[in-house]
């Protein structure tokens, strides 16, 4: 009797320790399977934010582009208004002219485009010396045209990578380098608004001296 309850637990033993292998394999089973769902669903995410991150940037940029629009407009506008061709024209389709640049000059500033640049300290101080120096040459434009012009011409040469025409101001290149991408940008585009500016203006003045030295010789043509 004794001997066939011994037999009975070695049979039971034998056969339980198969149910129990099963039972394990599929826990681990269960777990691998598990961490091969989370590293698909990982995978699935970060490419979703890749392809966000796409079209965030394409979105910064598309609302950068937006914000040069503006800016150009405003200064065409602006140039239409103080024209030769304005001081050429009756007074009042002058006064009419004025009107509708008004008007267009209004609806543009209804327009608000901001991209804020991300900064660090040192990028916001490098942002300011920048600016700084740009509107020391700029306050003094009316004393001396010509040395405000040679002077922005070195600054912009600091901050284009082609061949400058002449002289480089270095130590607005270093603080330039100093700031960040997007304000670098920023920064090349205001000098090149005012060195075209300048350049009107100068047309301009050119363009005055010669009629009035047109109208002297007429003078003095009927006086002889």
């Amino acid at each position: 009797m004794a001997q066939a309850r011994i037999s009975a637990k070695a049979s039971e033993g034998a056969q339980q320790q198969p149910q129990q292998h099963q039972q394990s394999g599929g826990q681990l089973r269960g777990r691998f399977y598990r961490s091969t769902s989370m590293a698909d669903r990982s995978s699935r995410l970060l490419e979703n934010l890749d392809q966000l991150e796409l079209r965030v940037e394409a979105f910064r940029d598309a609302a950068s582009a937006m914000e040069q629009e503006k800016e150009i407009l405003l200064e065409m506008i602006h140039n239409i208004q103080n024209s030769q061709d304005m001081r050429h024209i009756s007074e009042g389709e002058r006064e009419e002219l004025n009107l509708t640049a008004n008007r267009l000059m209004g609806r543009t500033l209804t327009v608000e485009v901001s991209v804020e640049t991300i900064r660090n300290a040192q990028q916001q101080e490098s942002l300011l010396h920048a600016t700084k120096m740009i509107d020391e040459i700029v306050n003094k434009l009316l004393d001396d045209l010509e040395d405000a012009k040679m002077r922005l011409m070195s600054l912009y040469g600091a901050c284009t990578s082609d061949v400058p025409a002449g002289p480089i101001d270095q130590k607005f290149q270093s603080v330039v380098i100093g700031c960040a991408i997007e304000d670098q940008k920023k920064i090349k585009r205001r000098l090149e608004t005012l060195l075209r500016n300048l350049e009107n203006s100068e047309k301009s003045i050119t363009l005055l001296e010669h009629q009035k030295s047109s109208v002297r010789q007429s003078c003095n043509s009927k006086q002889d």
